[in-house]
């Protein structure tokens, strides 16, 4: 992969990465309280799934860094209430909520923001020391 070249394509990589990782707990979290007439149709979380990218010369240089690849549905299964009087309500009286743990997205998402803001950190302090380097030479 040659187009990874220097810090800003690492964490630009890896900013672009969480930012699918909120994308995802953010449609989680708006598709929690949903309730469908069966199981097939209940809405299931969705995950990123991440992949390490290497540089060209990664045995040189040791340049890598993640990407999302993917988007997947969890394997979780959604609860099944018993509410005969919901007008999505099948035959037996069955509703089912979506399968999403709004803890495990909160969790989720206050880690992938640290992520994205410890890469903004980066980039911030890459370029103050370019740019202090720069006015060294003058």
């Amino acid at each position: 992969m040659a187009d990874i070249n220097n810090v800003f394509d690492i964490s630009g990589r890896a900013m672009a990465a969480q930012l699918v990782r909120l994308n995802t707990i953010a449609s989680n979290l708006a598709n929690a309280g949903n309730l469908a007439s069966s199981e097939d149709e209940a809405y299931r979380s969705l995950k990123p799934v991440f992949e390490t990218k290497y540089a060209d010369e990664v045995r040189k240089n040791g340049i890598a860094t993640a990407q999302a690849v993917d988007i997947v549905e969890t394997n979780r299964l959604p609860e099944k209430l018993y509410l005969p009087d919901h007008p999505s309500a099948d035959d037996n009286g069955f509703v089912y909520s979506a399968a999403v743990n709004i803890e495990e997205e909160y969790v989720e998402m206050m880690e992938a923001s640290r992520q994205y803001q410890n890469n903004v950190e980066v980039i911030t302090t890459l370029r103050t020391l370019m740019m202090r380097t720069i006015s060294m030479g003058k």
